[in-house]
């Protein structure tokens, strides 16, 4: 296909099987992501490794909760320095969390993720947690376990190495409902809630200023030195960007049951006067909105110090239809048009000033959609599940292929 990297996730589990180094390192596993690593440099690949793709250790969660304890913070240190140690040589783009708001809100106040907590009101399938409070401890843990792991690599191995690393966030673009005050503030809260969250400490060392105010004393602060560590901890920023909503705000008068999902007193909507923001793809969340991939890149440029950034995903989904021929299956034109309307979306940001040094599809395969399963297909090459995971290029993945040859 002509790509020049490939974005992958290392499972901690694979090579710490009890969760940190006293419970011993599966060398296996070492030689399982050495092999890949090799394999993808000797075809001029170049390996950008995420450190933490929502599968945590069961060991660790089972002791003392996972992201929810402080703890956190030293095990997934040494998990990190770890993969430093043993593959640093030769990566030289590291990213620490894919997607920490992902992991907070679906596992801890929708409980739809694992660990699959939240209140009991939220869903009842959840036994246990609280959708008002864990959130928000859970993204505190992983925005200092993030800062730990940097802080280790920026010390020890860096200056030897000299690679680079990041975060990955994740943002739905948010357009106000109407032009009205209320709906622009409340488009302004829920990239607030959803970006600012992560972004804000990351930048400036302290939530968004509407979260605070919203939240009260739910929202954990940061000590003099967490500021410290968390404040500039990002050598690059990881954006995923697939679609976005439309904004309208809760009136401060209509109440509310307590959540991380109700804080913000935002609605947000994919539709208006019966009208989507975008076709809609086989994603109940997923509508094709491609302006916003300039607006996101735009805004994080204006409010956020114009960090570089890399596209870690933009994709589209597709039903997995048992009915289609293989044929009609590698027929994904939708997926054609989707990446060619953002890619020029992304080219103008590029050219008003945003630093943009890489873009990353989602995915290279069909795969394992999270509470999707094998329901949705993603892949720019069709897996075919009834024969043995054979691989065929779909035609986005030819067009791609044309299109870097360009």
């Amino acid at each position: 296909m002509g790509m020049d990297a490939y974005r992958f996730s290392i499972s901690w589990s694979r090579i710490l099987p009890g969760g940190r180094l006293s419970g011993g390192v599966n060398k296996e596993g070492i030689s399982y992501y050495n092999n890949l690593i090799n394999e993808l440099l000797s075809n001029g690949i170049q390996p950008f490794i995420t450190l933490f793709h929502w599968d945590l250790p069961q060991a660790l969660e089972d002791e003392y909760g996972g992201f929810l304890s402080p703890q956190i913070m030293n095990d997934f240190r040494d998990y990190a320095e770890l993969c430093y140690k043993e593959f640093g040589d030769r990566v030289k783009h590291w990213i620490t969390l894919n997607e920490p708001w992902t992991f907070s809100r679906a596992g801890y106040a929708l409980g739809t993720n694992a660990p699959g907590r939240c209140s009991k009101w939220v869903n009842k399938n959840c036994s246990i947690g609280n959708s008002a409070t864990e959130p928000y401890v859970v993204a505190h843990h992983q925005l200092l376990a993030h800062a730990a792991a940097v802080k280790v690599y920026r010390e020890k191995y860096q200056a030897s190495q000299k690679g680079k690393i990041g975060i990955t966030l994740v943002l739905h673009w948010m357009v106000p409902f109407s032009k009205s005050k209320p709906n622009r503030e409340a488009a302004q809260r829920a990239i607030d809630f959803m970006y600012g969250w992560f972004i804000h400490p990351l930048t400036y060392g302290d939530y968004p200023e509407s979260m605070r105010v919203l939240v009260g004393n739910r929202l954990p602060k940061f000590t003099i030195e967490e500021t410290l560590l968390v404040k500039g901890s990002m050598d690059f920023l990881g954006l995923n960007y697939y679609t976005a909503n439309y904004a309208a705000g809760i009136p401060f008068s209509v109440p509310l049951n307590v959540s991380y999902t109700t804080d913000s007193r935002v609605n947000q909507t994919t539709q208006r006067n019966g009208i989507p923001i975008g076709p809609r793809a086989a994603s109940a969340w997923l509508h094709v909105y491609p302006r916003g991939i300039r607006d996101v890149l735009l805004y994080t440029k204006r409010r956020y110090k114009n960090p570089v950034i890399y596209i870690t995903e933009n994709g589209i989904s597709e039903f997995n239809n048992s009915t289609l021929s293989l044929k009609e299956a590698l027929k994904d034109d939708m997926r054609i048009d989707y990446h060619l309307r953002h890619l020029c979306f992304l080219q103008r940001a590029i050219k008003e000033g945003v630093e943009v040094r890489g873009y990353f599809v989602w995915s290279l395969l069909d795969n394992f959609s999270w509470a999707d399963g094998f329901t949705t297909r993603y892949g720019l090459d069709y897996v075919d599940y009834k024969d043995g995971l054979k691989r065929y290029p779909k035609q986005s993945a030819i067009w791609f292929k044309n299109f870097l040859q360009r």
